[in-house]
């Protein structure tokens, strides 16, 4: 057989350099290692195997060794699953934090960590907790989920849809608001489907959640402290340094502190198109919090001038809810406009959860619009992408 240079392997030269033998050895047995020790993981973590494996099952709370319950379609459940003992508990959390580099002792009794599958954990134990130790299992995703599974399930509708796309394509800041798993993660990731593929995207996260497709994603995430508290990089850090690497987009899973102010500025000064999500109860709440978060930042700035920095920023603000019957949904999609006269934020809801006259029914609700044009219709991109898709032109017609 003569090989790929038009030779004949029996008769070249078939010494190996020592290295690289030792390279070809090392490789599989790493990777031997690395399924010995994933295995390892779900061995100590077999009391609730059948969850973890259950794709209906979205999280996993194990309150001490003899209380678990589980979130199956929305909807939380008690178990009847237990751990033999404190002890093999604790043991299943040493494990699982021996597999990321990380530990907890009474010095640093909480823990976020992450399962070799991609699934956020979290772990609390004495003395902060009070029902001994408590781990929370938050499970990766094999479902992408994309925008016709949003529309058939009610969670927005076509215009909206179409509404979003053009925030997307023409770079507007969007912010993704919402409580504890209402969707936000889930929408933003959706969302990012519209990016152009020939953009470089830089995604930060505290824990690896957003599984975007482009092809030029470069992914950055924090670390924690080690026991002498050195070596950690926060979400700040890391979103001062993606400004550096060429960023076409700047995508942060969530905004929880300083690192607010860094992106407010970013978003202010040629890096548009960025998207977050956070923490709040309505689109006028987000824009309080991303306020009350920039100040966090240590960083002297009069009042007048962060608002209007803020207001300048963001454009688009999308609310999602967790509905009392498990469903989440987009209930309502409101733009930002210039701050008032006496320096208060504007909110105009462009989109809103409405039931038909005289129903009931959270099923039969649709995301309606409410009859306001787009406040930014006059720029020359979005012109150029509505003349594209006319089922916008009722959004930029003022009259």
């Amino acid at each position: 057989m003569i090989g790929p240079d038009g030779n004949n392997p029996a008769e070249a030269d078939t010494s190996v350099p020592a290295r690289t033998e030792e390279a070809a050895v090392a490789a599989p047995e790493a990777l031997r290692l690395e399924d010995i020790f994933e295995k390892t993981i779900y061995h100590f973590l077999e009391p609730v195997g059948e969850y973890l494996r259950d794709p209906a099952v979205t999280e996993v709370m194990i309150n001490g060794r003899d209380e678990i319950y589980v979130e199956r379609q929305g909807r939380l459940e008690l178990t009847e699953a237990q751990f033999p003992s404190e002890d093999a508990l604790m043991a299943a959390v040493r494990n699982l934090l021996q597999y990321v580099g990380k530990r907890v002792d009474p010095e640093r009794p909480m823990m976020d960590a992450r399962l070799p599958d991609g699934s956020r954990v979290h772990v609390a134990m004495p003395p902060c907790s009070r029902k001994g130790t408590v781990v929370t299992i938050r499970k990766f995703s094999r479902q992408a989920f994309d925008m016709d599974f949003l529309i058939e399930t009610g969670c927005l509708t076509e215009l909206a849809r179409d509404f979003l796309w053009l925030c997307i394509v023409t770079e507007k800041n969007l912010l993704i608001s919402g409580g504890t798993s209402s969707g936000k993660t889930s929408l933003l990731n959706v969302l990012s489907e519209y990016i152009h593929h020939d953009r470089r995207i830089v995604v930060i996260e505290e824990s690896s959640e957003l599984q975007l497709q482009q092809p030029h994603v470069i992914g950055l995430e924090t670390r924690a402290p080690d026991r002498y508290g050195r070596g950690e990089v926060t979400i700040r850090d890391l979103f001062k340094n993606s400004l550096r690497m060429r960023p076409d987009r700047v995508i942060v899973g969530e905004c929880r502190s300083g690192e607010a102010l860094d992106m407010i500025q970013a978003m202010t000064s040629g890096h548009a198109g960025s998207m977050t999500t956070l923490h709040a109860d309505s689109p006028a709440d987000a824009l309080n919090r991303l306020e009350t978060m920039a100040m966090m930042s240590n960083v002297a700035m009069p009042l007048s001038a962060l608002r209007a920095q803020v207001a300048s920023a963001i454009h688009v603000i999308v609310q999602v809810m967790r509905f009392a019957d498990g469903s989440r949904r987009v209930v309502e999609i409101a733009q930002v406009l210039p701050l008032s006269e006496h320096g208060e934020y504007q909110v105009q809801d462009l989109f809103k959860l409405r039931l038909p006259e005289g129903e009931s029914e959270l099923a039969k609700a649709s995301l309606a619009w409410t009859g306001n044009p787009i406040a930014f219709a006059d720029d020359v991109a979005v012109q150029t992408q509505v003349a594209k898709m006319p089922s916008l032109a009722p959004l930029v017609d003022d009259k």
